[in-house]
């Protein structure tokens, strides 16, 4: 299992990070019709191939996070999109689970899917060169929930689907995300955050996954979105530490945050933060998606063909998120 550790470093290590453009195609239409560019397989391709060829590629992102459609599609250079991705130094990726439905015995929380048929679909992605693969657990909070029920079957889910990954020697992201969607407040998050990833962690140990050969994707520590309970960023920052370092066994090489619903700069601002205050051996880094590709998305739209302005946007936010994963970014070095 050494060397799943070694490839979850490699992923994270020097401030590198992870993109996660495993947007599945009705996300990533809704990504472009909101910019006004028509989803179409070439478009979505060639607005990934833009990022996924640029410079950032090999000083900053470790890992890019694919989707199925994705994974199986060729360059404008005739190379396979995986191969494109390894020969900057990065790893690629896969998304594997199909997606959050209605939990039965709790229909307004989800439990996600897509363990039916995963070994046979792991060996594929394996063969097309993925490297690592993610799995998405979420969660609402309110008054009740999360329930018991929720907390325990997505657990459980993410612990089958990490065993048979490594099985397949490819690294788990384990991912269970809190949504940001309430009146809850930062406590709130706290406390059912540590509950998750605790139950988590127990359902991984008892089915015998390697913790050293996973990376963790959680949520930071924030009040929702319909809060009256505002914390300030470096609230943020001393909460999530306080909850993960109570939460996850030291033996997990690195945890790479989830921006979920956090502005560009928001989402830059708390991971700087959090390593400014970081005294755990865990890396503390990034795995965003819209967070990393909102500003070179919307360039990008009003000319589809400006490949070197779009990717000088997409380098800058990935440099910029390096220097927070070190601890090492300012406002006045982003502006």
């Amino acid at each position: 299992m050494t060397k799943l550790n070694n490839i979850a470093l490699e992923i994270l290590g020097n401030g590198k990070g992870i993109l996660a453009a495993d947007e599945s195609t009705g996300t990533m239409t809704k990504r472009l019709d909101s910019v006004n560019v028509p989803s179409t397989a070439e478009n979505r391709l060639l607005f990934r191939e833009t990022l996924f060829s640029s410079s950032s590629m090999t000083n900053c992102i470790g890992g890019v996070i694919l989707y199925d459609e994705t994974i199986k599609q060729i360059s404008s250079k005739k190379n396979k999109i995986p191969e494109l991705i390894s020969s900057l130094g990065s790893h690629p990726g896969i998304k594997v689970d199909t997606g959050a439905k209605v939990l039965a015995g709790s229909p307004e929380e989800k439990i996600t899917e897509g363990l039916d048929g995963l070994r046979e679909r792991l060996k594929e992605y394996y063969n097309l060169g993925a490297k690592f693969t993610k799995w998405r657990g979420v969660y609402t909070i309110s008054k009740d929930y999360p329930s018991k029920l929720s907390i325990h079957s997505n657990a459980h889910a993410l612990a089958r689907y990490s065993a048979l990954v490594q099985e397949c020697n490819m690294v788990p992201i384990v991912e269970p995300e809190i949504l940001m969607d309430g009146d809850h407040s930062a406590n709130d998050c706290y406390q059912k955050t540590s509950e998750v990833i605790q139950k988590c962690f127990e359902e991984l140990i008892l089915h015998k996954v390697d913790l050293k050969g996973i990376i963790l994707k959680p949520n930071m520590i924030l009040a929702g979105n319909k809060s009256k309970d505002k914390i300030t960023s470096k609230e943020v920052a001393e909460l999530t530490l306080k909850c993960l370092k109570s939460s996850v066994p030291s033996e997990v090489p690195g945890i790479a945050f989830l921006s979920g619903g956090q502005s560009e700069i928001e989402a830059t601002e708390n991971l700087n933060l959090i390593n400014k205050i970081n005294n755990t051996n865990f890396i503390m880094s990034y795995s965003y998606g819209r967070a990393l590709q909102q500003s070179a998305l919307k360039f990008w739209s009003k000319n589809i063909k400006d490949i070197e302005g779009t990717q000088k946007i997409f380098d800058h936010r990935a440099k910029m998120n390096t220097l927070a994963a070190q601890g090492k970014w300012s406002r006045e070095i982003d502006n």
